[in-house]
């Protein structure tokens, strides 16, 4: 073909444009991404191919596929159907990469590689266009920028590679399955730099340069569409195909041999003193129809699924009433409920999802308050401490159950958001002293309580039992008269010992342990058949398992106040000591047992 309009095989713009760019533009909408190159020597027509001329008629294959891609667009009826378009332009000069569109990007833009998405320019302006006039004015502007110089073979002589892309965006939404589906296809339209001899241009000094950079790229461009040729032709992959030789195939790696349909122009020159450049451009055109792309439609996995199991759900239906099996469609309504079920969770919005994960949680805090616990609104926990005034805005959930009042109380940590410790403060019913008559407030920092203490660390101080004003009981689950608290195990007896809260004269809360016939009690390690006054810190031993220690928040806070320098116990007040205590003053002495033993 021709560009000459007197020539037999004369070709005009729009006939190539109509060869080449609407099928691509076709693929396009199909959702596949497309490329489309012209290659060729220096002052062959390249740029003329792809950009053209502002005259009339003279349009590029890059105006005229924009063009057409917004009269697509504003030609279609379908409301389901929404679109959007954005553009970014960049040249590559001397194997930099610039940003032909904003201005503030004057250096040299970094090419990264992402694992899903492959080579991509790293701050490169992606533009969003909502008309052919927008899209119009940013190819003006970035043509402007684009680097270009006179040779003694083309005044305007292209000295870089410029790719212009259309990210092309189709979203439709389905009203019978509310399943919204997207599309994403990119189109590359590539304007390389011609190749040049040195001596055929005159080029010296920084076209010299130049010249070198864009025969070296397009050398490597050479290797790798013959590398990608004989991985076509042998049907087995060589060991190397050199992408990142040069930045023009790295970027260009998908459309080359890739996910993508790729097109490619040949200019060549007429002239008999350019023979062996177009004979070299026929080859290269010639390797380059050999290569076999793997090109996809762009879409949503979730969103294919949910198309394929329709069709599926429709082909077996009309088959059923091809064969007059029709009114076993009900029956089968069994196996399309299935495929509705799936594509109703493929069809979930990321919202939908939260909505769903957050009905759940009430939902376990719902069945945790039946059991008798309840947790705070953000999940956290908090350490064992004697609790503060706490309102009732703060978060904290406070209900009875069964006329057992239940709190979980928490700490978590600031950086890791990670819960540290986990605290259960059981009271057995609704204190007086704990809450104020308009229920709007606790304050447990006056009222005496329980603390577990385990073998295991982790498992130790985790449960608060609350001492209630008058008779706390202890004792099992089945017993005849109701117990405040509940223990288990074999040597607990179904009464097992009574807690008895009072005040004396003074205002001090005074409690008493009461231990009920042949129940094993301890005491500091003591064995208790009498009622006995605790104190704050008393180690508290119920059965063989079951290990306390009474925590009396005021006692504790008199007995600071009157010796503010009383040192810390240097050893811990833990399960360990308590049971030593135990064997101590049971009379047997460990480390003599140790020795007997071993």
């Amino acid at each position: 073909m021709s560009f000459q309009p007197e020539d037999p095989c004369f070709a005009s713009q729009s006939r190539v444009y109509n060869d080449i760019g609407k099928e691509m533009l076709l693929h396009a909408f199909e959702g596949y991404n497309v490329c489309i190159f012209a290659y060729g020597q220096t002052g062959a027509g390249k740029s003329y191919t792809m950009m053209g001329k502002q005259e009339e008629s003279q349009a590029g294959i890059i105006p005229q596929l924009c063009e057409e891609l917004f009269e697509k667009i504003n030609d279609n009826s379908n409301e389901e159907m929404s679109y959007s378009v954005e553009v970014s332009y960049m040249e590559i000069y001397c194997e930099r990469v610039r940003d032909l569109l904003n201005p503030k990007n004057k250096g040299n833009l970094r090419v990264r590689e992402h694992p899903l998405l492959g080579p991509y320019v790293e701050d490169l302006s992606k533009l969003a266009v909502t008309s052919y006039t927008d899209i119009a004015d940013l190819m003006d502007a970035g043509n402007k920028a684009r680097t270009v110089a006179a040779t003694n073979m083309n005044e305007t002589s292209s000295r870089s590679h410029a790719v212009f892309t259309i990210v092309f965006t189709q979203k439709k939404h389905d009203a019978e399955t509310d399943l919204s589906t997207e599309k994403v296809s990119k189109i590359s339209l590539v304007d390389l730099a011609g190749s040049e001899r040195a001596d055929s241009t005159g080029a010296k000094g920084t076209r010299l340069k130049e010249g070198a950079n864009i025969n070296k790229s397009l050398t490597t461009l050479g290797k790798v569409i013959s590398a990608l040729a004989e991985v076509s032709k042998k049907k087995k992959k060589t060991d190397f195909i050199p992408y990142r030789d040069s930045v023009l195939t790295w970027l260009l790696r998908e459309n080359l041999g890739g996910n993508s349909r790729t097109a490619m122009v040949a200019a060549l020159s007429p002239a008999d003193i350019n023979y062996d450049e177009t004979l070299s451009t026929l080859r290269y055109a010639d390797r380059a129809k050999q290569i076999k792309c793997n090109a996809v439609i762009n879409e949503d996995p979730n969103a294919k699924l949910v198309r394929e199991l329709k069709e599926e759900v429709t082909r077996l239906k009309d088959l059923l009433r091809a064969q007059g099996l029709g009114d076993i469609i009900d029956t089968f309504g069994v196996f399309t409920q299935e495929s509705e079920k799936i594509i109703a969770e493929l069809n979930e919005t990321w919202e939908e999802k939260l909505r769903k994960t957050e009905a759940i949680r009430m939902e376990r805090e719902a069945l945790l308050a039946e059991m008798g616990v309840a947790i705070r609104e953000d999940g956290g926990t908090l350490g064992v401490f004697s609790p503060k005034k706490v309102k009732k805005t703060a978060n904290f959930q406070i209900m009875s159950v069964s006329g057992w009042l239940v709190i979980l109380q928490g700490e978590h940590d600031e950086e890791t958001a990670i819960p540290r410790r986990a605290c259960i403060c059981i009271f057995p019913q609704r204190p007086s002293t704990l809450f104020d008559d308009s229920f709007d407030a606790f304050s447990a920092d006056q009222t005496p309580h329980l603390v577990n203490l385990n073998e295991d660390p982790l498992m130790s101080e985790c449960l608060l039992y609350y001492i209630k004003d008058g008779i706390t009981r202890v004792g099992q689950a089945d017993a005849e008269r109701r117990q405040d608290i509940v223990l288990s195990g074999a040597h607990i007896k179904e009464e097992h010992c009574i807690f008895r809260s009072e005040r004396n004269n003074n205002g001090e809360v005074i409690v008493t342990l009461e231990p009920c016939e042949r129940s094993e009690t301890y005491v500091n390690g003591k064995r208790v058949v009498q009622p006995v006054q605790l104190r704050s810190g008393n180690r508290i031993i119920m059965g063989k398992n079951h290990v306390f220690r009474f925590n009396h928040p005021e006692q504790a806070r008199a007995e600071r106040e009157k010796t503010p320098s009383a040192e810390t116990p240097s050893e811990p007040v833990d399960w360990t000591f308590a049971q030593r205590e135990l064997l101590e003053k049971q009379g047997i002495d460990m480390k003599q047992e140790m020795e007997k033993r071993y």
